[in-house]
């Protein structure tokens, strides 16, 4: 491990520990409500049910808050980098109005239920900026603070910010936040149980019968009845509107150092350039604020990630000083192809089911949105935007279509590339420790990777999901599937979804 870029862990978790493990459910259960997922959106939507009088259970296949949530950069605003100029030349001011709407009454929410649960999780009112350092793009930026302000956000063009470098432009919007996620949600959990809510961890769902009632199936045999589902697992594990072929998963890296508190630029920053660069701070020691710095996206099973935390490193340090970095870790997220979250009916027959998804890196504001959304919907009301939201969506298929047959053609891709001999990696000998790589045992593509201590592990490579094969990924040990960013320890245990199965194990025949 490269010590320059600190411990892999993320300082959300580090500095909000789990408390006991909430069990799988012995025998089988009857609620209202049933949510898959206990991310934010999964969780705001439990407690929102909850709130109404409705009974709810959580089903999460690893521990609460501990996944994509658990591995934010915890952003709480409205300003999306560059999204309301381009709804409203592809849509119109009417759905970039409902869209900022949306997103800026979930943020007063969050704030609301701070004050009214009295959690502490270092909330701070602050501002958001989209910058950019290139003369080039400041019209751009000017058009995305004109279409910002004409939607109901206090957006403005500014050319100076407190970032330790120039900018050629920015936009600034107000009155936004930013907080410490994991203690947020293990808040709303805490209370959730003193409502009632049955939360269960370490309970993957790996079937869904849709009906009146609906029922769950889990990994170990236990079945959930429930009036209404919610899929709420980040990319869905069950996906009925083919959804999968509308989002594109990416991953960012993530760099935190202490910095001393004068120098902390006061602000969210994010700029599109250079594969994206985003910064914030957040309480540290006394005199200190921790520097957070994202970049680097990439899709997953895809290029050399050592390589990029190297660069986001020298990004860091290349513009704030010398840097002792104390933590480094990856989000992943899925970017939809219209660039507005699929949140609503899962799919055009559903009538007691719903899935949140496709939150862009925006799931901090979207996923509390998503929250209040469904539990609306489930109730029998319609909010203003829940059609701008809605996952069965037509009108924007047309005008999304480039982005669509890019996604597409880059999966279809892989499912052709991968079936040529040159995918794999030699043989198991030239794999060092520390390594993996797809290699032909038998006649088989195997996921084979060498631990430190020189002992082999070998899965098939192909994802469990739709067949794509996967890649190793170095400085995370893990494989990843470039198509729709499923990924597994080297053992072939899932880390993240939409796959529900693990890599089967394979022998080398050593």
């Amino acid at each position: 491990m490269d010590n320059q870029t600190g411990e892999h862990r993320s300082y959300w978790i580090e500095t909000a520990p789990l408390g006991p493990l909430h069990p799988a459910p012995a025998a089988d259960v009857t609620v209202d409500v049933a949510v898959i997922g206990a991310g934010i959106a999964g969780l705001s939507t439990a407690w929102e049910v909850a709130r109404s009088g409705r009974s709810v259970a959580v089903l999460e296949a690893d521990r609460i808050a501990a996944g994509v949530t658990g591995h934010t950069t915890a952003k709480l605003t409205a300003l999306h980098t560059l999204v309301y100029d381009k709804l409203r030349r592809t849509r119109d001011i009417e759905a970039a109005t409902l869209y900022a709407r949306s997103q800026t009454e979930a943020m007063h929410h969050a704030a609301e239920l701070v004050e009214e649960l009295g959690i502490e999780c270092d909330w701070e009112d602050t501002a958001a900026f989209t910058y950019t350092q290139n003369a080039a793009a400041v019209g751009e930026l000017r058009a995305e603070a004109e279409a910002a302000r004409a939607a109901g956000l206090p957006a403005e063009f500014v050319s100076e910010t407190g970032l330790p470098f120039p900018v050629a432009g920015a936009v600034r919007v107000s009155g936004q936040a930013q907080f410490h996620p994991r203690k947020y949600l293990l808040a709303l959990a805490d209370d959730l149980n003193r409502r009632g809510a049955l939360i269960f961890e370490h309970t993957r769902v790996t079937g869904l019968k849709e009906g009146k009632p609906c029922r769950l199936t889990t990994e170990a045999g236990a079945t959930v009845t429930a009036t209404d589902v919610v899929v709420a697992t980040h990319y869905p594990v069950f996906d009925r509107a083919l959804l999968f072929t509308r989002l594109s998963p990416r991953r960012e890296l993530v760099l935190a150092a202490p910095i001393p508190a004068e120098r902390d630029p006061q602000g969210m920053f994010i700029t599109p350039e250079q594969g994206t660069r985003s910064v914030r701070t957040a309480p540290y020691a006394d005199g200190q604020r921790l520097l957070i710095v994202t970049g680097e996206h990439f899709t997953p099973g895809t290029g050399d990630v050592e390589e990029r935390f190297g660069r986001l490193a020298d990004w860091a340090t290349g513009h704030f000083g010398k840097l002792d970095f104390t933590n480094r870790w990856a989000t992943q997220d899925n970017d939809p192809t219209d660039s507005v979250p699929l949140v609503g009916p899962l799919h055009l027959g559903s009538r007691h089911t719903y899935v949140a998804t496709g939150f862009g890196g925006w799931g901090m504001s979207g996923g509390i949105m998503a929250g209040r959304l469904l539990a609306d919907l489930i109730a029998g009301r319609q909010p203003p935007w829940s059609d701008l939201y809605d996952p069965r969506r037509m009108r924007s298929a047309v005008r999304e279509a480039p982005a669509f047959l890019k996604h597409q053609a880059q999966v279809a891709g892989h499912f052709v590339g991968d079936r040529l001999p040159s995918v794999t990696g030699g043989s198991v000998d030239t794999i060092a420790p520390g390594d993996g790589a797809v290699v032909r045992v038998g006649g088989h593509h195997c996921a084979v990777h060498r631990d430190t201590d020189g002992q082999l592990h070998a899965v098939d490579a192909r994802c469990t999901h739709l067949g794509c094969l996967v890649a190793f990924n170095r400085a995370e040990a893990a494989w990843e599937c470039p198509c729709h960013g499923s990924r597994f320890d080297p053992d072939g245990k899932i880390l993240q979804g939409p796959a529900t199965k693990p890599l089967e194990q394979r022998s080398l025949g050593t």
